[in-house]
C-alpha cells in the first residue's frame, strides 16, 4: 500500500492507495497472463508445456504494464527454441484500471474515492503456421 496526499480546500488528507486487479480477458486454456511476481523460467516452461505437451497449436501471451517486456521476451524465447517453427502476431491495447483511495484515518472528513487510469497491454499470439 502507498500513502498519497490529496489536496482539497487547503488541507492535505493522507489516503491509502489500493490497486484493484485489472479486468481480465476471458480465460481460455491456452491463455497465459504474464506478471512480474512469478519466476520467468516458470512462466516460460508453462508456455512450452502448453505448446508441446498440451496439444495446443497456439497460445496467447498477455502482458500488462511492466510485464510487457517479459511477455515479449517469453514469446521470443519460444520462437527461438522452436528453431523458427513458431510464428508471432502481436497486438497492443490500452486497459482502464481502477484504484481505490481510502482515508488512513476514518474519523477525518475524507471519504473513500476511486481513480481511473490507463495502462498499456500486449497480446501475443504464438502459433505453428498451417503447413501448405
Amino acid at each position: 500500500m502507498r500513502t498519497i496526499f490529496l489536496f482539497q480546500e487547503s488541507s492535505s488528507l493522507p489516503y491509502t492507495l489500493r490497486k484493484r486487479l485489472p479486468r481480465k480477458l476471458p480465460k481460455r486454456r491456452n491463455d497465459v497472463y504474464v506478471n512480474m511476481k512469478t519466476d520467468f523460467r516458470a512462466q516460460l516452461a508453462r508456455c512450452q508445456k502448453l505448446l508441446e505437451g498440451g496439444g495446443h497449436r497456439e497460445i496467447c501471451v498477455h502482458g500488462l504494464g511492466l510485464a510487457i517486456n517479459r511477455a515479449i521476451n517469453i514469446a521470443l524465447q519460444l520462437q527461438a527454441s522452436s528453431q523458427g517453427a513458431l510464428q508471432l502476431a502481436a497486438n497492443t491495447s490500452t486497459v482502464e484500471l481502477v484504484d481505490d483511495l481510502e482515508p488512513e484515518d476514518p474519523d477525518e472528513a475524507g471519504e473513500p474515492m476511486t481513480r481511473t487510469r490507463n495502462n498499456s497491454a500486449i497480446h501475443i499470439k504464438v502459433f505453428y503456421p498451417d503447413a501448405q
